[in-house]
């Protein structure tokens, strides 16, 4: 009696044990950055740090100099 309640379970173990699936594979999307021109004048000044997230422009601003900029949060570390 317990064979018979085993075997369809054990049957079906053996017919599902090569289904695997795994979840895709996610790579890192690639967000091509603007190229940013400096105004005559001024000087270009390289980041001394990476852009704080998608979307942030190095930029050049008129009184504190080169930073990061966002066009919806403005610029990074409080500059008005």
């Amino acid at each position: 009696m317990k064979s018979l309640v085993l075997m369809p379970a054990l049957a079906a173990a053996f017919a599902l044990s090569g289904c695997v699936v795994t979840p895709p594979t996610v790579r890192p999307a690639y967000v091509a950055q603007p190229t940013y021109v400096a105004p005559p004048g001024v000087v270009y000044v390289q980041p001394t740090y990476a852009s704080p997230g998608p979307g942030w422009v190095w930029e050049y601003h008129s009184y504190y100099g080169w930073g990061w900029h966002h066009p919806h949060y403005g610029w990074h570390r409080g500059w008005h």
